[in-house]
């Protein structure tokens, strides 16, 4: 259905995109329904995900992985995960590629990869970053979880919230205050284990929809955390993140692109099924408008967001260029499945079709990750200078 043919990928990363596929909708969608119920997906999906490589494709070959720092495959992932419909499923498989990894393959010292990048990648070790706090979402400035050193390692107390793989993770990148007088400096990235005594795992959040991704409450009641566990320089914490936002949030915007065409895909095949008053729905001139406006409106936002691909792929995309992908995108695509459910009519109310799970799933989008409203800051700040 696009309007031009897209040029941002090319032979290799179409041909994994046809493998990755074929395992989500061999493996993942035919268990999806039953993921949902459960409320997370079985460890041993990660597992198979490991052995297919799927998992790490930019960890160095040293460590098990690809070995390539070729961002396209991530992107890939990311587009086939949001449009085969089932993205609560393996979402923290994107999570754990695209947003936890490149923490530890920036970071880590040769001792700490030795220790965790293998198992990560063959899905053993399966990662989460803890940054929200019950108290503390979009302000990272307000994180209380603290960090006191005491001789060889650091004692960690505090409690984080709405952690995606929080139930399921091994390695928990946890934002700590270690120097509640430096401000901005005053924040470190300390890695917490699964089994450390007196880290505890909470609720496995009931939430709107994503209902197979786990969403945890987690824990710390003076965790001991051995020094090696700090990745990076301590202090740098808040520093790192912000140099790491811009790949999570053009992530999403990636996602609520596939998501939006999907959904007008969907909503394309059932109106030229189904008929009211004795012609297809599709054949009414308030479908074929809405469905030219949504799909105008996709097709510019795909065209921003393959450019970004490009510039990230260059090592050129900006935060406020990431920021804008995030905020556009994200609301085009609660307003693209919002839409499209409408013209399901009741049967897309049921959960039994992918409009009514992709409604619920999507309401996050514009949320987590940051806000539309600090994107709108970021993308305005930048105006202002």
């Amino acid at each position: 259905m696009d309007f031009f043919e897209r040029t941002v990928y090319n032979a290799d990363h179409e041909q994994f995109r046809a493998v990755f596929r074929q395992w989500l909708d061999n493996e993942v969608v035919p268990n999806h329904e039953q993921w949902e119920k459960d409320g997370i997906a079985p460890r041993e999906i990660w597992r198979e995900a490991g052995k297919l490589g799927f998992l790490g494709y930019h960890v160095p070959e040293q460590y098990g992985g690809g070995g390539t720092d070729d961002y396209h495959f991530g992107a890939v992932m990311q587009e086939e995960v949001s449009d085969s419909g089932v993205i609560g499923s393996v979402n923290g498989m994107t999570l754990h590629n695209d947003i936890v990894l490149p923490y530890y393959l920036s970071l880590a010292n040769d001792d700490q990869k030795a220790r965790w990048l293998p198992k990560m990648v063959t899905g053993e070790y399966i990662g989460a970053i803890a940054i929200t706090e019950p108290n503390t979402g979009s302000d990272m400035a307000g994180v209380k979880t603290s960090a006191v050193k005491k001789g060889d390692a650091w004692i960690v107390n505090g409690a984080k919230t709405f952690i995606s793989n929080g139930i399921n993770s091994d390695l928990v990148l946890t934002v700590c205050r270690t120097d509640p007088d430096a401000g901005h400096r005053g924040f470190s990235l300390i890695v917490l284990e699964r089994g450390m005594k007196g880290f505890e795992r909470g609720r496995n959040l009931q939430k709107l929809g994503m209902h197979a991704q786990d969403t945890g409450e987690l824990f710390f009641d003076n965790v001991e955390v051995p020094a090696e566990n700090v990745l990076g320089e301590p202090g740098m914490g808040f520093a790192y993140l912000m140099t790491n936002l811009a790949q999570e949030r053009f992530g999403m915007a990636l996602g609520a692109v596939a998501v939006a065409k999907a959904a007008i895909r969907w909503t394309l095949e059932y109106t030229k099924e189904r008929k009211a008053f004795g012609q297809s729905i599709a054949s009414f001139q308030n479908s074929k408008f809405l469905l030219a406006e949504l799909h105008t409106e996709t097709q510019m936002a795909q065209a921003y967001v393959d450019r970004c691909l490009e510039l990230h792929c260059e090592g050129k995309l900006t935060a406020e260029q990431a920021a804008a992908a995030k905020y556009i995108t994200t609301e085009l695509q609660n307003k693209v499945v919002d839409r499209c459910l409408q013209l399901h009519g009741g049967y897309g109310y049921m959960l039994e079709y992918p409009i009514a799970r992709a409604w619920a799933d999507s309401r996050i989008q514009t949320i987590y990750g940051g806000t539309t409203e600090i994107m709108k800051e970021i993308v305005g700040r930048a105006l202002s200078k």
